[in-house]
């Protein structure tokens, strides 16, 4: 009791305004970083623009790569090798992410087992892209022998985006209510009929964002297939899935590295065209977001 009232009322006192002055110190940080990280973002984008945005014409979208000729040189079996791992990405990643992620929600029983599936699937979306890579040379290219084709690198960027997309399907259909499933369970409806006619629609919006922020992740990988061996000079257009194949990660990472000033060039427009896909796929994610999140509110 003595030690006790020993203690004045004074040591009590909240120090607010210290509190106060260590927030705005605190804040003013933080928008000084953010500021630093946008500047050095609005620089490099500004001098890719600079320097390749000239490059960009229906000639380099249409040519084939050319080591001898840099003024002649196009983007077109990168852009078209993209294209064809895009799809089978999608193709792949999509119904078994989102099918895995229903499964896991509203099918598997909520124990140890589906708690461990669960957490190993948020350890394998923080999985450097190169595991992924040395994977899938172990298993597609050499003992399916599947070699060095579109299908392989296709089946690595799925192995890539699949843990993502099951994580953002998992917590879009988390964020449905409880009330809704009970609604429909109350009416006589099966958990399929729930789930199918109730559960994705509310959840489809968050679904579709959690794809497209995938897939467009997805697009700019260059380590994985680097690993399995994409081809950096591909002078046609893969016409199958188990033709070889460059991409504009990997077309990019070739022109970058040459000493001369033109491939410098290509490389920029290389960038440019690469943000140009980019970019709208993020736009498109943000657009959903926000019209779910109105949705909402409304």
């Amino acid at each position: 009791m003595n030690g006790a009232s020993a203690i004045s009322a004074s040591d009590f006192v909240p120090r607010i305004a210290h509190r106060r002055r260590f927030g705005r110190v605190f804040e003013w940080t933080c928008t000084v970083l953010s500021f630093v990280g946008i500047a050095f973002l609005a620089v490099l984008i500004l001098r890719v623009l600079w320097e390749g945005l000239t490059w960009v014409t229906p000639k380099f979208l249409m040519n084939f790569p050319s080591v001898l000729s840099p003024e002649d040189a196009g983007i077109k079996s990168a852009l078209w090798g993209t294209l064809w791992l895009m799809a089978i990405t999608t193709l792949v990643a999509v119904p078994v992410g989102v099918a895995g992620a229903v499964y896991l929600e509203e099918y598997a029983p909520h124990n140890r087992l589906s708690r461990f599936i669960h957490f190993n699937i948020t350890n394998l979306a923080g999985v450097p892209s190169i595991v992924y890579g040395i994977l899938g040379l172990a298993v597609f290219v050499r003992w399916w022998r599947l070699d060095r084709s579109v299908l392989s690198g296709g089946l690595i960027l799925t192995l890539l985006v699949l843990p993502v997309i099951i994580i953002a399907s998992r917590e879009a259909l988390l964020a449905v209510p409880k009330s809704m499933r009970e609604a429909a369970y109350a009416l006589g409806a099966t958990r399929w009929q729930t789930v199918r006619t109730h559960v994705l629609p509310v959840a489809l919006p968050g679904i579709m964002t959690g794809i497209i922020l995938a897939v467009s992740r997805a697009i700019g990988e260059a380590a994985p297939l680097i690993t399995i061996g994409a081809l950096t000079y591909v002078a046609f257009v893969p016409s199958s899935p188990l033709d070889p194949f460059t991409a504009l990660p990997i077309q990019i990472y070739d022109w970058s590295d040459r000493p001369q000033a033109e491939f410098h060039h290509l490389a920029a427009a290389g960038i440019i065209v690469l943000l140009g896909i980019l970019l709208p796929l993020n736009a498109v994610a943000v657009v959903v977001r926000a019209w779910q999140q109105s949705k909402k509110a409304w």
